[in-house]
C-alpha cells in the first residue's frame, strides 16, 4: 500500500506537469517522457507488482551498463591476460631459469624445467580452448528437443539448464556465467576448458609464489639497501673552502665502500622484475584460487553458478511446504566430476585431465539423461 500510494502521487505529479508543459517540451523528449510515464504505470497498474518486480526494474539500467562494458571491454580484459602471463613467462625464462641453471642441483633443475614447461602448456592450451570453444547454442528451427520453458528474447524454446546471456544476446546451453576474461560465455563445451584454465593458472601462481619468496625478500632487501646508501652518504664533510663544501669519504669507510660491489642497472631491474613477478603471482594465486575452489565445488554438487541460485531459492520455496528439494542433475560427487571431465576408463586420468584434451563433453547439452553414470558403473 504505501509503494501504490507513492506511484499514484508520481503520476499525478507527471500527469499535471504533462498538460502543463506539453507544449513547451521539445519533441527530442516527448518520447522520452512518454516512454517513462508507460514504465510508471505498468509499474502501478500491474496487478502481479511486488518488491521483486520494482526492484528489477530500478536495477537494470545498473545491468544494461555492466552488459555494455562487459561487451566493449572483452578484447581488453583478453588482452591482459595475455600481456600479464607473457610478463611473468618472460622473467621466469630470462631471469631465473639461468640463476636456477647456476645454483640448484640436477634434480631441482630437472623439477623446475619439466614442471615449469607442463604448467605453461597447460595454461596456454586451455585459455585457447575457453575463448575459442563456443559454449553450445539451443537449436532455432523447430525440433523435437524437449524443453522447460520459453525464452522471451531470443523468441525459442529452451532446453533444460539453458540461460539467456544478455551480453552475448543469445541462450547458452548449461550456461554457468558470462567471463570477460575470457570474452566468451562459460557454457556446456568450454565450461572444463574454463575450469582446467583456472586450475593450472592457480598452480602456477601458487608455484612462482613459493619457490621465489627467497628471491623476493633478498630483491626486496637489496633495493632497500641501495636506497639507505643513496640517502646517507658516508663520509666527513670538508670546510674552510666556503662556498665549495663537498664530502670525502673518510679513511673508516672507504674500505667498505671499495669492497662493495657497484649496484648496476642492470641489477635493480632484476630485482624489480623479481618484487613484480612475487607479487602479481600471489595475489593472482588468492583471488583465482577461491574463485577456483568455489567452482570445483559447485561441481561436486552437480550445479553450475546460476543453478546454485535457482536451487537455493527452490529450496527455501519447497521447505515451506515440508519438503526437500533434490537437484536432478546431480549424479554423486564422484560421478558429477567424470561428467564434467570426461572420464571413462583409468587411462583417461591420465590422458584427459592431466594432459591437453581436446575431447567433447558428455551428451549434447539438451537432454540430461545421462542413466549409466547414476548407478557408477564405470569402473574408474
Amino acid at each position: 500500500h504505501p509503494c501504490s500510494t507513492a506511484m499514484h502521487l508520481l503520476l499525478r505529479c507527471l500527469r499535471g506537469c504533462g498538460r502543463h508543459s506539453r507544449s513547451r517540451l521539445p519533441r527530442r523528449l516527448r518520447q522520452p517522457v512518454s516512454y517513462m510515464k508507460l514504465i510508471l504505470q505498468s509499474l502501478y497498474f500491474n496487478s502481479l507488482t511486488n518488491s521483486e518486480v520494482v526492484f528489477d526494474c530500478v536495477i537494470e539500467p545498473v545491468f544494461w551498463m555492466v552488459e555494455v562494458v562487459t561487451r566493449w571491454f572483452g578484447m581488453v580484459f583478453v588482452f591482459l591476460v595475455v600481456a600479464l602471463t607473457s610478463s611473468v613467462v618472460f622473467i621466469a625464462y630470462f631471469c631465473l631459469l639461468p640463476l636456477i641453471l647456476q645454483t640448484y642441483t640436477p634434480g631441482w633443475i630437472m623439477w623446475h624445467i619439466c614442471y615449469g614447461n607442463w604448467n605453461l602448456v597447460m595454461i596456454v592450451f586451455h585459455y585457447y580452448k575457453a575463448t575459442k570453444t563456443p559454449p553450445g547454442y539451443p537449436p532455432k528451427m523447430k525440433n523435437d528437443v524437449p524443453f522447460v520453458s520459453f525464452c522471451k528474447k531470443c523468441v525459442i524454446p529452451k532446453p533444460a539448464r539453458s540461460h539467456h546471456c544478455g551480453i552475448c544476446k543469445t541462450c547458452i546451453l548449461k550456461m554457468d556465467h558470462h567471463c570477460p576474461w575470457l570474452n566468451n560465455c562459460v557454457g556446456h563445451f568450454n565450461h572444463r576448458y574454463f575450469f582446467s584454465f583456472c586450475l593450472v593458472l592457480t598452480l602456477g601462481c601458487m608455484y612462482c609464489s613459493i619457490s621465489g619468496r627467497n628471491l623476493f625478500i633478498d630483491a626486496y632487501n637489496s633495493i632497500d639497501q641501495f636506497r639507505h646508501m643513496e640517502v646517507e652518504k658516508q663520509g666527513v664533510p670538508v670546510t674552510g673552502i666556503g662556498l665549495l663544501i663537498g664530502i670525502v669519504p673518510s679513511e673508516s669507510t672507504a674500505g667498505k665502500m671499495v669492497s662493495q660491489p657497484p649496484y648496476t642497472y642492470k641489477d635493480r631491474m632484476f630485482h624489480k622484475s623479481v618484487i613484480y613477478m612475487w607479487v602479481l603471482t600471489s595475489t593472482v594465486a588468492v583471488a583465482l584460487g577461491a574463485l577456483t575452489l568455489w567452482h570445483a565445488i559447485l561441481i561436486t554438487r552437480g550445479e553450475t553458478s546460476i543453478e546454485r541460485h535457482i536451487n537455493n531459492k527452490e529450496a527455501k520455496r519447497l521447505a515451506k511446504r515440508g519438503r526437500v528439494y533434490r537437484n536432478p542433475f546431480n549424479y554423486g560427487k564422484l560421478n558429477n566430476w567424470k561428467v564434467f571431465l570426461g572420464v571413462e576408463k583409468r587411462s583417461h586420468w591420465l590422458t584427459r585431465v592431466f594432459l591437453p584434451s581436446g575431447h567433447a563433453p558428455y551428451g549434447d547439452g539438451l537432454t540430461w539423461d545421462i542413466y549409466p553414470l547414476k548407478k557408477d558403473i564405470i569402473p574408474v
